[in-house]
C-alpha cells in the first residue's frame, strides 16, 4: 500500500500552530517570524514533506549543501530595493540547503577583469548579479561555467548569447501608466530623468513614458529632458541646479528613472524657485522610504521586492537542477501608486 502523503495540517498539528500559519511559512509569505519559519521548515524535513523530503536537520534549519554567491557593486542600503530582495533570496534558497555570501566587486576589479578576492569559482553553486551593469564584466561571469542570474543588468544586455537569466520588475508598462495619467490631466510637455544607457530598467522606463506620448500623438523631447551619465546624478553638488537652468523651456512634468533621482531632482526645483506640483509635477520609481518622507510625496512605482527575492531563488535553483534549460527574461509585477507631487492623477489609490 502506498504511504500516505504528509499534509501541511500533519506539520501544524505536531507544531501545536495553526495550517494558515504553516503554509505561510513554508511559502516564504511575509510577516511570519524567522525562528517560527525555522521551526515549521525544520518540522517539514522531518516528516518529509513534499520538497524537503530528501534534506537532512541541522539545529533549526536545513543542513546547508551548497553555496549561491551574490555579487554587487555596491551593497544595497535599506531604502533601496536590493536590500527586501536579498532577504527574499536568502529565505529561499536556505529551504533547499544553501547558504548566501556577499562579494562586493571594487572598481579596479572591474576594470582588471578580475573576480573578488574572496570568490572560490569552485566552491560556488550558482550566482546572483545585484547592480552589477558592466557588459564585458557580465561576460566575464557567464563564462565561468556556473549558473547566473542578473537582477537588472546591462542596458542591451538582450543579445542572444549573453547566457544567463535576468529577472527584472516590470518597468516599461508602469511607467507608460504614469506618463498616460500626466497626459490625461492636460499635460502635454513632459520631459525624462536619467541615463537610460545605465541599466536595462532605466531604459525601460525611458521606452514606456516615450511609448505614452507618441501613443499621445506627442514626442518625448530631448531638450526637456536630462539624460546625462548616471554618475552625474549621485553628485550632492549644484549640479542639477546648474543642468535644469540650461533647459530653455522646461516640461510641466518629469518622469525619473528612480526616486533618488526623483528626491535629487525635486530638491533642485524649489532650490531654483519652482513649487512642486504646482509649477512642475514629478514622478519616480521604487517607492523607496525616501519617496513616502520627501514634500510633497512622491508619485512612483511600488516594486515588490521580497517577492523578487524569491522568484530568483526559485529561477537560480531550476537553472541549478536543469543547466541547459532555455534561458529567461522574467518580469515581476509592479504597480504605480499617486502621490502628492502629480497632485494625486488617476495612477490608483493615494498611499
Amino acid at each position: 500500500m502506498a504511504k500516505e502523503k504528509v499534509t501541511i495540517q500533519q506539520i501544524a498539528d505536531a507544531l501545536g500552530i495553526s495550517r494558515n500559519t504553516a503554509s505561510k511559512a513554508l511559502n516564504d509569505t511575509e510577516g511570519i517570524p524567522e525562528e517560527t519559519r525555522a521551526r515549521v521548515i525544520k518540522k517539514a524535513i522531518e516528516l518529509k514533506y513534499k520538497q524537503f523530503a530528501y534534506l537532512e536537520t541541522d539545529g533549526l534549519l536545513p543542513k546547508k549543501t551548497g553555496n549561491i554567491a551574490l555579487l554587487t557593486t555596491n551593497m544595497p542600503n535599506t531604502s533601496h530595493f536590493g536590500s527586501q530582495l536579498i532577504s527574499g533570496l536568502e529565505r529561499r534558497i536556505s529551504t533547499e540547503g544553501y547558504n548566501l555570501s556577499i562579494h562586493i566587486v571594487r572598481d579596479d576589479e572591474r576594470g582588471e577583469q578580475a573576480l573578488p578576492v574572496n570568490f572560490d569559482a569552485a566552491g560556488v553553486d550558482g550566482i546572483v548579479c545585484i547592480e552589477l551593469f558592466d557588459p564585458a564584466y557580465s561576460r566575464l561571469l557567464t563564462e565561468l561555467g556556473i549558473p547566473v542570474i542578473f537582477i537588472d543588468c546591462a542596458a542591451d544586455a538582450f543579445y542572444p548569447d549573453f547566457g544567463a537569466d535576468i529577472l527584472l520588475m516590470e518597468n516599461e508598462h508602469s511607467t507608460y501608466a504614469m506618463t498616460r495619467d500626466l497626459l490625461a490631466d492636460g499635460l502635454n510637455e513632459i520631459g525624462f530623468v536619467g541615463d537610460y544607457n545605465h541599466c536595462k530598467s532605466f531604459r525601460e522606463r525611458w521606452i514606456g513614458c516615450g511609448r505614452a506620448l507618441t501613443d499621445a500623438g506627442l514626442s518625448l523631447s530631448r531638450e526637456q529632458s536630462v539624460l546625462d551619465e548616471d554618475r552625474f546624478f549621485i553628485f550632492e553638488t549644484d549640479w542639477m541646479e546648474r543642468r535644469l537652468g540650461s533647459i530653455e523651456r522646461l516640461p510641466q512634468a518629469f518622469v525619473c528613472a528612480n526616486d533618488f533621482i526623483a528626491v535629487r531632482l525635486m530638491r533642485a526645483l524649489k532650490n531654483i524657485g519652482l513649487s512642486i506640483p504646482g509649477d512642475i509635477r514629478v514622478c519616480g520609481f521604487d517607492d523607496s522610504s525616501e519617496s513616502r518622507i520627501v514634500e510633497p510625496h512622491l508619485t512612483t512605482v511600488h516594486i515588490y521586492s521580497s517577492d523578487m527575492g524569491v522568484k530568483a531563488g526559485d529561477m537560480l535553483l531550476s537553472r541549478i537542477r536543469n543547466p541547459r534549460q532555455p534561458y529567461q527574461v522574467t518580469h515581476v509585477y509592479t504597480k504605480p501608486i499617486a502621490r502628492e507631487s502629480t497632485q494625486g492623477g488617476r495612477m490608483g489609490r493615494q498611499a
